[in-house]
């Protein structure tokens, strides 16, 4: 049996390099590189795209456009890392675990967009309440994030390392900063659509001073609810939605035990890591929740969801290679 044939367009870039080295470790697959002196070469690329069984586009939104109108081949499975057909018709959003049945979809899909790492985090605490009617889809839902700096990519990355040897292992000058400030983040569209929820959320995300991690937080002000939920029945209801993932981790209700002294929630525990874990946190009486998702924005927020994705494409056990 012939083993599929993989082309990464943007194997160069933070997640393709890291594509590249989850699947160049495999032996089931054949991947094909592009020489580095016709990267930018069209002819080349399209030869490339058109010769493969499944491609993954790590590409900058104009730059995936360019390369999904170069396939010509009704045979080739198109995964794409941008943002450019996340919310775009005739693509499946590669999230297998958000609804019932997206699997099926991401397994007969041709051209499939990968998730935002945010979007990632976001709809796997919110869209179950959504789904099971907890929480109303006309609810005013925010987020308030923080990401390693490896999420803004290799620019963003030379900065802090930049910083790094200037500093020589003294505090650092930006240890936080919240970006988005206009409220126009890319990702925002993307939660929206997939959310089920009436209106966008209002998004804030931030970086941090670490390479990778990522918590997203969603507090829940139940008191605007005529009939609010119990900090027990939100978990439950997300526990259940994910009972039977390998990949998404609920943690039980008012278990301290993933947290350090008890008392923090670090961005960086699942890193290197496929694992999304939620956390419910609530308070009855005051009528307050807050969900967080935590997970390594290279991981399932990235390398990890597209070989997961690839393997559900070609038919491999969905773990192979995570």
């Amino acid at each position: 049996m012939n083993k599929p044939k993989i082309f990464i367009d943007g194997e160069s870039g933070t997640t393709g390099l890291q594509i590249y080295s989850r699947l160049s470790q495999r032996d089931d697959i054949e991947l094909i590189s592009i020489e580095a002196s016709k990267r930018k070469d069209a002819e080349e690329r399209a030869k490339l795209l058109n010769s493969v069984d499944l491609a993954i586009l790590c590409l900058p939104d104009d730059a995936a456009r360019e390369a999904v109108s170069l396939v010509n081949s009704d045979g080739v499975k198109i995964l794409d890392a941008s943002t450019a057909y996340r919310t775009a018709e005739g693509w499946v959003y590669g999230f297998p675990e958000l609804n019932p049945g997206q699997r099926e979809k991401i397994a007969n899909a041709q051209f499939v967009s990968n998730p935002g790492c945010y979007p990632t985090g976001f709809l796997a605490c919110i869209r179950p309440l959504i789904a099971q009617g907890i929480i109303p889809r006309n609810f005013p839902i925010t987020i308030n994030a923080v990401s390693g700096y490896s999420g803004g990519g290799k620019n963003l990355i030379q900065k802090y390392e930049n910083f790094h040897e200037q500093q020589k292992g003294v505090t650092s000058d930006y240890p936080l900063g919240i970006y988005g400030l206009q409220f126009g983040h890319k990702h925002v569209k993307e939660m929206h659509q997939h959310s089920g929820l009436a209106s966008p959320p209002l998004f804030v995300p931030a970086v941090g001073d670490f390479e990778q991690g990522m918590l997203v937080q969603i507090p829940l002000p139940l008191w605007t609810l005529d009939n609010p939920p119990s900090g027990e029945k939100i978990y439950q209801v997300i526990a259940q939605y994910y009972q039977e993932e390998k990949f998404v981790q609920v943690a039980s209700f008012k278990d301290a035990s993933l947290l350090r002294d008890g008392t923090f929630l670090d961005a960086t525990a699942v890193n290197s890591t496929n694992i999304l874990q939620i956390f419910v946190f609530a308070n009855d009486n005051t009528k307050e929740a807050l969900l967080v998702a935590r997970l390594d924005n290279l991981g399932k927020g990235a390398s990890g969801a597209a070989v997961q994705n690839l393997n559900i494409m070609l038919g491999f056990p969905e773990e192979l290679g995570l």
